[in-house]
This record gives structure tokens, C-alpha cells and sequence, in this order.
């Protein structure tokens, strides 16, 4: 699950947020303000004066919290998931749970105030990013990881 691990999420948690630092971009925004929002959830408004620490913090909670969604995806394929049911399938279900527990859940935890938008452009630029710059790949990287796993010849047989 090592080997998995770290390629799912360098490779999703790269992707994930730079589709949301280029689409900030796109949209007259900088890539430390993407970055001082993430950090802005565990540590609060005040990351806004931490001067080049607040988007390295932004970082960091960005990286752990894919951390615990490449995590929870390895355990469940770990179980043969992916034995049963296509990365094609698993992983756009997966990346969808995980939109509806970031933007349903986690995030209207965080700020009471703040309700999920319905904005169509806004909730199809989240399930993109959910579905198909995360959930997808990390799904496709866990077959290749735990075929490789189970193929590997077990000693005395």
C-alpha cells in the first residue's frame, strides 16, 4: 500500500489543487489566496497575516487532508475492491463521496454561515475536480499498486 500511497497523492493532490489555483487564476484570483483559504479552515482568519507561512500552511492542510482520502480509498481496494468492480466505476463514486462530504458536510461544519452553493458552474467545477482529478486517478493507481500486490508470487508455492 506504500507505493500507492505517496504516487495517489502526489498525483491527486497535485492535480487538485492546481485546477483550483489555475481556475482561481482564470478568475482574477493568485494561488497564495487559494492557499490561505485551505489554511484559513483548521487555523482561522488570521493565517491571512502569516505572510508566506499562511500558503505553506494552505499546503500542508491541502496534502493532509488528501492524505486521508488516498488512505480510506487504499483500505477499501486493499479489501478487493477493485476485484470486484471497475477503477472506471469506483473511483467516479468515490470522488463523488468525497464532494458530498467536503461541500455537504465537512465545509458547512466549518462555517455554519456559509450554505453549498447550487451555482451550476460552481458544482460542476467541484465534481470535475472531485470526480475526475482525484477520485479517477487515485482508482486507477490503487488497481495498478494491488494487482501488482497480488500478482507477486508468495514464497514456498
Amino acid at each position: 500500500m506504500r507505493g500507492y500511497f505517496w504516487k495517489a497523492l502526489a498525483i491527486c493532490g497535485t492535480l487538485d489543487i492546481g485546477y483550483a489555483m489555475a481556475l482561481a487564476m482564470a478568475l482574477g484570483g493568485r494561488p497564495g489566496g487559494v492557499l490561505r483559504s485551505v489554511a484559513a479552515g483548521p487555523f482561522g482568519p488570521q493565517v491571512l497575516s502569516w505572510g508566506i507561512s499562511g500558503p505553506l500552511a494552505g499546503l500542508a492542510v491541502h496534502y493532509a487532508i488528501m492524505a486521508v482520502m488516498v488512505a480510506v480509498f487504499g483500505l477499501i481496494a486493499g479489501r478487493g475492491l477493485l476485484d470486484r468492480v471497475s477503477p472506471w466505476i469506483a473511483g467516479p463514486v468515490y470522488g463523488l463521496i468525497l464532494y458530498l462530504v467536503m461541500y455537504w458536510m465537512v465545509l458547512p461544519l466549518r462555517w455554519p454561515a456559509t450554505q453549498p452553493t447550487l451555482d451550476p458552474a460552481t458544482v460542476a467545477s467541484a465534481l470535475f475536480a472531485h470526480i475526475v482529478l482525484v477520485g479517477l486517478p487515485m482508482a486507477l493507481i490503487a488497481r495498478r499498486s494491488f494487482r501488482k500486490v497480488r500478482k507477486a508470487p508468495v514464497h514456498g508455492q
